[in-house]
């Protein structure tokens, strides 16, 4: 089987675990953006931010630019963790790799092509460098999201058939190396995937923002 049919196999897959793990293909139509448009400093990114600080009324840059990157790594890790999960083949979601938007459904990717894919910090690093470029945000806040956004994929592949323990392993795989090691802690709880992040993504600071399941912060 080929690297791209092998890909297509997995995205197949965990499609039908949950579809928050479904990921398209192909180019789309003009509304959406080349995944280069993150890092090459033109006013894509920028524009971005600005469009979710208005639509969540705050004037706190750093906000804006967590928001974004969580739902982007909710978007392309939940699909990544997921394929790992189900022994399948990961997709390459570096952004050489992607087209994206943010639009009134929040931030959506697509894959330009069914290729096997890199690890978390190499596929992620650039754009955490590309945000923290543009605005004053902690680079381990941002990989803070990333690590929510793994540790949530794995709750919801859990709950789908794959056992826990199994989940909780590939999680210790998965954070056990920097960027990710040292961003929060699974916590036991039986036959459960249970984590705790070390960082707040600044949801609280919304004007009736919270404060998110895994959060080290004191409940509001």
């Amino acid at each position: 089987m080929s690297e791209f049919a092998r890909v297509l196999a997995t995205l197949r897959q965990i499609r039908g675990l949950s579809p928050f793990f479904a990921l398209d293909l192909g180019r789309p139509d003009e509304s959406w953006h080349d995944g280069e448009a993150l890092l090459d400093g033109g006013p894509a990114l920028p524009d971005a931010l600005d469009r979710i600080a208005a639509r969540y009324r705050t004037a706190e840059r750093r906000v804006a630019a967590s928001l974004f990157f969580l739902g982007y790594t909710a978007r392309l890790l939940s699909p990544v963790v997921a394929a790992r999960a189900v022994d399948g083949v990961a997709p390459d979601v570096r952004p050489a790799n992607l087209w994206w938007r943010y639009g009134p459904d929040g931030v959506q990717v697509r894959l330009k092509d069914p290729v096997a894919g890199v690890d978390v910090a190499e596929s992620l690093e650039p754009v955490v460098e590309a945000i923290h470029a543009v605005t004053p945000v902690a680079r381990g806040l941002l990989w803070g999201n990333a690590a929510s956004s793994a540790a949530g994929a794995l709750r919801t592949v859990s709950r789908g058939g794959v056992p826990a323990e199994d989940c909780l392993a590939l999680g210790a795989e998965l954070f056990a190396d920097p960027p990710l090691r040292g961003s929060g802690e699974f916590i036991p709880f039986p036959g459960e995937v249970a984590f705790r992040r070390r960082s707040c993504c600044l949801y609280y600071r919304l004007d009736g923002g919270g404060t998110c399941g895994d959060c080290p912060l004191p409940r509001r």
